[in-house]
């Protein structure tokens, strides 16, 4: 088998199992209540801004890109921009339509499902590896040396977090919160995994996709720390109102009173 026929082939089989995932979970509460044409809107923004995103960090990415030989069509796409963006134009669509609900947790867990397996296909396309190494496990891929297989390193993080994910959709922990959490761990494990991609520096040091992963990381925790702040100023409003032990009953301030010890006596 080719490896575009097998690419091809794993990218269907990543779309299979995000749709398989998606009708087999839970909907949430918060999803199920938006009208479908709001529903319908989000997943085309999604999935617009995703496709847009992933080719868009491409382009900045690689220079050699713009030229007319390889142009829009061509396989060259990068997942981080590819959900920094897909992510972005649904928060954008959502503020349009006047949607103030979470609507991320449903997207999470098929999504990471779906990138475990997608990663496969780049691995047997020989594409996205890493740089040259001499572990056991380093693989051949193109050009007769052994190099790190990024792209198993990254299927297996997609994996990992699906477990974690369907963990806590299970102990319902975190949630509204499901879909960020998931991004920022990508966000951090992209930018540690770029010193063993064969990748040059971009600015400062850093890699195109470190400094996408740094901003797609950061942005999202901001997100979450505003969004925690009406908890937080409630939590607080709590913890500081006075107990019921710590004001005496009426009851009790009257029988300590000196007119009351004056009728008993």
């Amino acid at each position: 088998m080719s490896p575009r026929l097998s690419y091809s082939l794993f990218m269907l089989l990543a779309l299979g199992v995000f749709l398989l995932a998606r009708r087999l979970q839970p909907r949430p509460p918060s999803l199920v209540l938006l009208p479908r044409r709001q529903r319908i809107a989000l997943g085309l923004a999604a999935f617009i801004g995703g496709s847009l995103g992933a080719k868009a960090g491409y382009f900045l990415a690689n220079v050699d890109a713009w030229s007319l030989d390889l142009g829009w069509l061509a396989d060259g796409k990068t997942v981080v921009t590819g959900l920094a963006f897909g992510y972005l134009a649904v928060e954008l669509t959502k503020l349009s339509l006047g949607v103030r609900v979470k609507t991320g947790d449903g997207l999470a867990l098929p999504l990471a499902l779906a990138l475990a397996v997608g990663r496969w296909g780049c691995f047997f396309n020989g594409c996205c590896y890493g740089v040259p190494t001499t572990l056991p496990w380093g693989v051949v891929f193109h050009d007769g040396v052994p190099r790190h297989p990024t792209q198993l390193y990254e299927g297996l993080f997609h994996f990992t977090m699906a477990v974690v994910l369907l963990l806590l959709a299970r102990l319902d922990a975190l949630p509204t919160h499901r879909l960020q959490l998931y991004l920022i761990a990508y966000g951090a494990y992209r930018f540690l995994t770029e010193y063993v991609r064969p990748e040059p520096p971009w600015l400062l040091g850093l890699t195109f996709y470190q400094w996408a992963a740094l901003v797609l990381a950061t942005a999202l925790a901001g997100q979450w720390a505003w969004e925690a702040r009406p908890r937080l100023r409630q939590a607080a409003l709590v913890a500081g109102s006075p107990s019921p032990q710590a004001t005496p009953a009426r009851s009790e301030r009257v029988s300590a009173s000196p007119a009351h010890y004056e009728v008993r006596s």
